[in-house]
């Protein structure tokens, strides 16, 4: 009974049977015949159990990916779709303004060719006739009603909670959200978003939508989920303070120029940060494969550059997540255990305000909004740090991050996310802001070298991520992980094990 109920734990965790956090494929740890005779624990259960018997306890697939003999996804159904066909729709679907997040693909054989449906989300249900793309004598159309049920249900419950706002932006927001789920319209989604930065420091804060595209092996194609949490006003105070002096933080970052030929912070930052709002809360709940201990959002790179951003600290996430438990004291020299267990909830929690704050909250985005119209001196162009020469690439007109950089996206927005929070954990004053000086309990330099070896031990874990038969990593802060461990290992100073040389040099390095 133990194996099942830890089973049943895992996927309720992971909202189905593949890990939230790496995408592989789990299966109960007990034989076929004691799970039927589970299933005769009621009528429903008994008649269910056999039209998912093979599926629950099959190995394969093994992962979530583009769909082949060891991967599926739930993005793309139908007959096998390769990559390229996917970036070709997804491509076209952009050059037509066509939001990809709350779509999946079904693919059909046919006598002249395949044709494609782009299924729509929403509660309207239509089928248009007209394919908007065509090529190679294949076709695609749009099919809007995707989970129309789910999401009327979701527009009923929303309604009803327009009685409960506190203030017009609020209601403003559900109104927005209504709309964009009733007819699968992804800019009306993002009205909705504009309206939620808004609305700064609620006693209740609410997110829901099509939203982190982590699980889309083409990277554009995003999860829904939602988070109903009750505000924390001790933790929510000093996350404010935080704000208010970001931007003389971030020009401590590297690539920042302030000298007096630069205007503001330099080509690379904003004049000024735009974050709106930084909340602490504890979640009520939190319904998503992947539960974060730490947000910042809108997803949308221009709502962020033009109107700010959200973000938000989820209490109960990290104390009930992994600083619940001491099962990453093993990667730990037994003498060195104590001292990690007691820093490194203080280390973790500062080092995600950093990283959602600074590093998801930071960064100007070059790009030519419409034809010959620049965020930059095209004449005289921004210079890369890394090349000492001009900038040879920038955002073309509706070109998007993810569209871009497709899998690859997370994961670099990640790293750098990662590396701003490791960098300025050394920051003397911003430390001091926090309550960690000479005379405190944690001291300053136990922040840093607990930090250390929190990066050695995402290192090692994330390893478990890697899928050997696919030869790459299924989850973006797993990529990341790695990366970052890789740069501080080859700074610890070998005649001295354990220790760092200087851990601001090495985060300067990642």
């Amino acid at each position: 009974m133990h194996m099942f109920l830890e089973y049943a734990a895992t996927f309720l965790q992971s909202v189905g049977n593949y890990y939230g956090h790496g995408d592989q494929k789990f299966t109960p740890r007990i034989s076929d015949t004691v799970l039927a005779r589970l299933s005769f624990a009621s009528d429903n259960t008994s008649k269910l159990y056999p039209k998912i018997a093979k599926a629950l306890t099959s190995s394969q697939p093994s992962r979530l990916g583009y769909p082949d003999t060891c991967s599926q996804s739930w993005y793309y159904t139908g007959s096998p779709i390769s990559a390229d066909e996917v970036a070709a729709i997804s491509k076209a679907m952009l050059e037509r303004s066509i939001d990809c997040e709350n779509t999946s693909i079904q693919k059909h054989d046919g006598q002249d060719g395949y044709t494609y449906d782009v299924l729509q989300a929403s509660v309207e249900s239509e089928a248009c006739s007209d394919s908007f793309y065509t090529a190679g004598g294949h076709s695609v159309r749009i099919v809007r009603g995707d989970h129309s049920r789910e999401l009327a249900q979701i527009c009923d419950s929303l309604t009803n909670a327009q009685d409960a706002a506190s203030n017009p932006a609020q209601r403003q927001y559900l109104a927005k959200l209504i709309e964009s789920f009733q007819s699968g319209s992804m800019e009306r989604y993002k009205e909705a978003q504009r309206l939620w930065i808004e609305d700064l420091h609620p006693s209740v804060e609410a997110i829901l939508g099509f939203i982190e595209p982590y699980r889309d092996p083409y990277g554009v194609r995003a999860e829904f989920e939602g988070l109903v949490g009750i505000m924390n006003e001790e933790e929510t105070g000093l996350l404010s303070t935080l704000v208010k002096h970001a931007d003389h933080f971030i020009a401590t970052l590297p690539w920042v120029d302030t000298s007096g030929n630069c205007h503001g912070k330099g080509p690379f930052e904003l004049p000024k940060m735009d974050n709106r709002d930084f909340t602490s809360v504890y979640a009520l709940a939190y319904c998503s494969t992947l539960i974060f201990p730490g947000i910042n959002l809108p997803n949308y790179n221009d709502i962020r550059q033009q109107r700010g951003s959200k973000n938000i600290m989820i209490s109960n996430a990290i104390d009930g997540g992994s600083m619940s438990s001491d099962s990453e004291a093993k990667y730990i020299h037994p003498h060195e255990q104590e001292r990690f267990m007691n820093h490194r909830r203080q280390t973790y929690y500062l080092w995600v305000v950093f990283h959602e704050l600074f590093g998801h909250g930071t960064g100007r985005f070059l790009e030519e909004s419409e034809q010959n119209v620049f965020n930059f001196d095209i004449n005289n162009p921004p210079i890369n740090p890394l090349t000492d020469k001009p900038i040879e690439s920038w955002y073309r007109p509706h070109q998007t991050w993810t569209g871009v950089f497709g899998d690859l996206a997370t994961t670099v927005d990640e790293c750098r996310a990662e590396c701003v929070g490791a960098y300025l954990l050394s920051n003397r004053e911003l430390r001091e802001m926090c309550g960690f000086t000479g005379t405190s309990a944690i001291t300053p330099s136990d922040l840093e070298y607990n930090l250390y070896l929190q990066l050695a031990v995402s290192g090692l874990r994330s390893l478990e991520k890697y899928s050997e038969d696919g030869q790459k990593w299924t989850q973006a802060h797993s990529r990341v992980s790695q990366s970052t461990t890789y740069f501080v290992i080859r700074n610890v100073n070998s005649s001295r094990p354990g220790t760092l040389r200087d851990v601001s040099n090495v985060t300067r390095q990642l």
